[in-house]
């Protein structure tokens, strides 16, 4: 089986065999292809089209032809739609032929959302080799784990040999650094082959700060109408916005049809400034639900700060209309709060009542619903969720951003005690909202996880002081000198210290988490997710139980009910009603197996009430 995703621009093979190369530059008064060899460069003036646009159509290049385009006798640029850029992104594009790979997985149609259990992971630093080619050799450790969906962080093409991902600037480009385009086509048909889907985070709110040089030729694709972290937003409602949607439609479509991959999890959309009707978000979701949806089952997720559960809304048979889930921030700040009992920073939010709070997540979705944010200064913030199904929250304790965005990177396991760790993943491992696990997490990793780039020196020196200075507001970091241990983003040893030492999982006690890990989750996929399909809005309840405890309660899809009785607290919590049907697992371990109303500290209880 072959797969190819046609575009109208970049490179796209024609029927007669020749190669059409396309290229939007409305500010480009002349654009040539540059062909590239090893002793010389061929120059191929492109035809001036409407709208911006130039072509050619040539037989004089192949797949594997290095090729860049020249603005106006000047500037030569890579093809902003390149497959494939073998020296970084200062260097030519390379001609890739999609359909010389033959792919293996033709049965394959996907899996059930209800059955996502996430492992997000860095290409770069999940092994020590830092590629696909790496990633594919733990699959079948991960399937065992029963891990059900990979996500890679970004892959896109950055400037560097060592990046997060999110400066990217040539988006359908994987980055050389992990291998070629093949290679990643082999990772995915190896994780299919295992049962494990693979998604891919996107970026759609910016490009990176270096290599971008679409600014030379189509500055259209920018406005300073609105305004995003990064600078200017990218223009999805202005004038010529057209091309610029397009442009990012068809990537979604690429990596979904071209790399066959079975969902895409999108950036920090909050920062998507779009005001058009319908919005971009909207017209992605409608381009994939039409296409590549229409034959396998994909998954749509979002990271959206604004927790706007209108883009979660199902329809009657429960099909999501936009995005079938959210990464549910809110509750990992609960849990956060309360294992660590940090509160500074955008924790304050929920550090009143975090049981209340938590139990809100578990039964509705979001905590905020529309309530005014103390750390956001009163404003508003999300919408209501309750009409929303569970399933569509992604929960975690861990994720890339939770980890990395501090200043120096300590993973939970540097936070919190081994027994509120186990009490808080006792709870997102077996409720209805699929779970994630950010790499290393199963088997208690200690080693940080820090934020890594490469850029060039001027650039380099400016990241590595505003990274500092971001951290100035807080009391630890008030004076320079203590801001200097700040590990430097551009250091090669600050990326070493962030490669996963997969020989720490050896060890006796990193083995006991991985088994508490694989009992929860096997636990998950014989008792819960068989009755997650069908699960509908509401059905759900929740009772703080004092001020550390709580029980939520929910109607599963078959009609059965679950029930959890928590204490995140280090005092027991007595005189609690024994819930009906039989106890699934208990957490810490009972030594009678059964309950005895009362609930010990940092203890976590199962019930389930199969369907009459």
């Amino acid at each position: 089986m072959k797969h190819r995703h046609r575009m109208p621009f970049g490179v796209e093979r024609q029927a007669n065999g020749a190669l059409r190369f396309r290229l939007w530059a409305p500010a480009a008064h002349r654009v040539d292809l540059c062909l590239e060899t090893a002793t010389k460069e061929t120059l191929l003036p492109m035809e001036k089209e409407e709208d911006g646009w130039f072509s050619l159509l040539t037989a004089r290049a192949e797949p594997g032809a290095l090729y860049r385009y020249r603005i106006d006798g000047d500037q030569r640029v890579p093809d902003p739609a390149s497959r494939f850029q073998p020296r970084d992104v200062h260097g030519p594009s390379q001609v890739i032929e999609p359909e010389a790979w033959e792919w293996t997985d033709a049965d394959w149609r996907g899996r059930p959302w209800e059955e996502a259990v996430i492992y997000e992971l860095h290409v770069g630093s999940f092994t020590e080799i830092g590629t696909f080619a790496g990633v594919k050799q733990h699959l079948a450790e991960l399937a065992e784990l029963g891990i059900t969906a990979i996500e890679l962080m970004p892959v896109a093409d950055f400037p560097g040999r060592r990046n997060w991902g999110y400066d990217g600037v040539l988006p359908f480009a994987p980055d050389s650094r992990y291998g070629r385009p093949e290679d990643l086509k082999d990772l995915v048909q190896s994780a299919h082959a295992r049962g494990i889907m693979v998604f891919l985070d996107v970026v759609y709110n910016h490009f990176g700060p270096e290599g971008n040089y679409l600014h030379l030729y189509a500055p259209q694709f920018f406005t300073d109408r609105h305004h995003t972290p990064w600078g200017v937003a990218i223009n999805f409602d202005g004038e010529d916005s057209a091309t610029v949607r397009d442009f990012f439609i068809h990537n979604a479509l690429y990596w979904l049809e071209e790399y066959h991959l079975d969902g895409l999890r999108f950036d920090a959309v909050h920062a998507i400034i779009d005001d058009s009707q319908p919005d971009i978000l909207q017209d992605i979701a409608k381009s994939v639900a039409h296409g590549p949806a229409a034959s396998r089952r994909l998954h749509m997720v979002l990271e959206n700060e604004h927790n706007q559960a209108r883009y979660l809304e199902r329809d009657f048979a429960l099909c999501p209309h936009c995005y079938v889930a959210q990464w549910n921030d809110d509750i990992h700040h609960t849990l956060h709060v309360l294992t660590t009992g940090e509160t500074g920073g955008y924790y304050e939010d929920y550090a009143d009542a975090p049981v209340q709070r938590l139990g809100r997540c578990l039964a509705e979705g979001f905590a905020y619903q529309g309530e005014p944010s103390r750390y956001r200064h009163g404003a508003a913030r999300g919408e209501p969720s309750r009409e929303l199904p569970v399933t569509a929250f992604v929960s975690f304790l861990q994720n890339h951003d939770q980890i990395g965005n501090r200043a120096m990177g300590e993973r939970i396991t540097r936070l919190a005690s081994e027994e509120s760790i186990r009490a808080a993943m006792a709870i997102l491992l077996l409720a209805p909202s699929p779970p994630l696990l950010f790499m290393g997490q199963e088997w208690g990793a200690t080693q940080p996880f820090l934020f890594f780039c490469d850029f060039g020196p001027e650039l380099a020196a400016a990241v590595t002081e505003g990274r500092r200075k971001e951290f100035a507001r807080f009391p630890e970091f008030n004076d320079a000198d203590a801001r200097a241990r700040i590990p430097d983003p551009n250091d090669e040893k600050t990326f070493a210290m962030s490669c996963l030492d997969h020989a720490a999982s050896l060890t006796e006690a990193a083995q006991a988490w991985r088994r508490f890990h694989q009992e929860m989750l096997t636990l998950r996929a014989r008792e819960i997710v068989p009755r997650l399909r069908g699960l509908r809005p509401g059905g759900t309840d929740y009772e703080p139980l004092g001020a550390e405890a709580l029980r939520v309660h929910w109607r599963l899809g078959d009609g059965s009910y679950l029930t959890l009785l928590a204490n995140l607290g280090s005092k027991p919590v007595s005189g609690i009603a024994k819930p009906c049907g039989k106890l699934l697992t208990a957490v810490p371990a009972h030594r009678e197996n059964r309950f005895s109303g009362q609930l010990p500290a940092w203890s976590v209880w199962w019930f389930l009430e199969p369907s009459s």
